[in-house]
């Protein structure tokens, strides 16, 4: 006899399910469209507005924008750390094939890919969808919005990289160059400077950095980060320092704390945005 309340709470959660299910593609579609019309009367004026927390972010929906090339143009989700970068390699291989049907058909068609993704926060495989459409040499898509990485993935993403640096020291730091999915993990990326010449030799998210003097890096007020960071780690194999910097997925300077490590005569690196209180 309890088989019967047992199916009917079966019936009832695939009723639930269905029904979210429906109302999360028909936002995202929605928001879709609202991105098209706007991009269509503004042109790339509107990456600005997709990428800042605002209109174009429903719930955990948000924008974001490749061009023909696979450079991501805008996005206002945690994808931003990847604006102005060859997302080609990055992108997942259904999406990569949904987008390069997308520039090759006709305008005007709402497209929809679907793929697997990691979550790191419960250690599963979820689906995920993602609505796009072709405008010119645009593809406008809706994603979902996720948020800021914890503490914990950035321990995660520092042990994985430290561990692949003393393996394949070269083609590791090539892969943070690259934008590989191993070295990132939603708004977190990878840095790596070369404690003998005080230069960055990877990063994953500014390639304009790499040769640059990490002691010349200052936070948005003009205080000294690479400088203090040295210091700290001179005679040291772990650490970690708070300091100021843009969270390029909020727009905002916020408080950070970069997990620092070294390995050889690199200095590794893997800063996480703090929750504001």
């Amino acid at each position: 006899m309890r088989l019967i309340p047992m199916l009917w709470g079966a019936c009832a959660l695939l009723i639930v399910s269905t029904t979210v299910m429906a109302d999360e593609e028909h936002d995202a579609r929605r928001l879709l469209q609202q991105a098209v019309d706007y991009y269509r009367s503004q042109g790339d004026a509107a990456f600005a507005a997709f990428s800042r927390q605002g209109e174009f972010i429903d719930g955990e929906h948000y924008v974001f924008v490749v061009d023909t090339h696979g450079t991501m143009l805008a996005s206002g989700g945690t994808s931003a750390v990847l604006i102005g970068r060859d997302v080609s390699a990055a992108l997942e291989p259904e999406l990569r094939e949904g987008f390069h049907q997308a520039l090759n058909g006709a305008e005007g068609e709402v497209r929809v890919a679907e793929y697997r993704w990691m979550n790191a926060r419960d250690g599963l495989a979820e689906r995920k969808k993602v609505f796009f459409q072709r405008v010119g040499d645009r593809v406008i898509a809706v994603g979902l919005y996720l948020p800021r990485a914890t503490p914990q993935q950035a321990e995660q993403l520092l042990d994985r990289t430290v561990a692949a640096l003393e393996q394949t020291r070269e083609p590791s730091l090539a892969a943070i160059n690259a934008l590989s999915p191993s070295f990132r993990d939603d708004d977190l990326y990878v840095f790596v400077i070369n404690l003998d010449t005080e230069r960055y030799v990877a990063h994953g998210y500014n390639l304009r950095l790499l040769g640059v003097k990490f002691t010349q890096v200052r936070d948005p007020n003009g205080k000294p980060v690479g400088e203090p960071i040295l210091a700290l780690m001179k005679n040291r194999k772990e650490g970690g320092y708070d300091y100021r910097w843009k969270n390029p997925v909020t727009g905002k300077v916020e408080d950070k704390y970069a997990l620092l490590r070294k390995t050889g005569n690199l200095l590794v690196a893997v800063g996480y945005h703090k929750q504001s209180e």
